[in-house]
């Protein structure tokens, strides 16, 4: 499978070519400084440092041991000092959450329950947001939230079914996830301290036609970009299937209800999974993918 990263430039209204490798590579993750992106290949996370052109260049592997196999749920912390991830060790073992220095070094595991897969950090880099089956072997996938020095895990919402992405937002106030809680994939957020009693303090902010995944919000906290599936795919497991780069404008907390397409592609899990706008709020990052002649 080829994979190419792009960025794309809301002020220019298109995309740029950054990286391509006849190998899989996911989720970009940009670091708080804006001079390099981290993505997962073959188990490992990897640096892609920036060069004066804007393209970039693979320079290291993260210090991460080599048998913890790193999915594409990762993220470094708001205050550039830790590194968040999701990886397995082991086939017996599941997704579980870890901590480690920014660099991947003196890794700690955070969750204590497989399947758990992060996907957020709160704005003060002092809270974990995750994805997790609870009981393991049901079919609840729920968000839950721990503090980033490590404890015990809090529940943020019980809906039957599965909530996915939870994304905070850079006031800290709300919690950005994608749901099928109401019989398709759509986007929903839900205050930080959690969505309470049945949920009743979760609201809808995205529908469309389509299965929408993985809502991202920008650092000056005014747009939203998600990606969406087809309507007759539910899962996001596809990798080579039509997606759609979608924005959303937000006001003063308030979500708009109109989205506007920015890119058509080829691809689906791993072209963002995890947060991947630019400390300018202007760019973010995305990859496609395509089969290998």
């Amino acid at each position: 499978m080829r994979s190419r990263i792009y960025v794309y430039d809301l002020r220019t209204h298109s995309s740029k070519l950054i990286f391509t490798a006849d190998t899989i590579w996911e989720a970009p993750n940009w670091s708080p400084d804006g001079r390099y992106l981290i993505s997962n290949s073959g188990g490992m996370i990897h640096k892609l440092n920036f060069r004066n052109d804007g393209m970039v260049e693979e320079s290291e592997k993260l210090k991460i041991p080599e048998d913890y196999h790193c999915n594409n749920d990762k993220a470094l912390s708001p205050d550039g000092k830790w590194l968040a991830f999701s990886a397995s060790q082991g086939e017996e073992h599941g997704s579980e959450v870890y901590l480690a220095h920014a660099d991947g070094s003196e890794v700690k595991q955070m969750t204590k329950v497989s399947p758990s897969y992060f996907h957020g950090w709160s704005p003060d880099s002092k809270t974990i947001a995750y994805v997790a089956q609870r009981p393991v072997g049901g079919k609840q996938y729920d968000i839950y939230g721990q503090p980033a020095t490590g404890g015990d895990e809090t529940r943020l919402t019980s809906s039957p079914g599965q909530d996915d992405g939870p994304d905070y937002s850079p006031d800290g106030k709300w919690i950005y996830i994608n749901s099928n809680r109401s019989g398709k994939e759509e986007v929903w957020r839900f205050p930080a301290t959690g969505a309470g009693e049945n949920d009743a303090k979760a609201e809808r902010i995205v529908s469309d036609s389509m299965q929408d995944w993985f809502p991202h919000i920008s650092p000056d906290g005014k747009r939203l970009v998600y990606i969406a599936y087809p309507a007759d795919v539910t899962t996001h497991d596809p990798r080579n299937v039509h997606i759609v780069f979608k924005l959303v404008d937000i006001h003063n907390n308030k979500v708009s209800k109109s989205q506007k397409v920015l890119v058509e592609a080829s691809g689906g899990q791993g072209s963002m999974n995890v947060n991947s706008w630019a400390p300018d709020s202007m760019r973010f990052a995305y990859v496609t993918y395509e089969p290998l002649q």
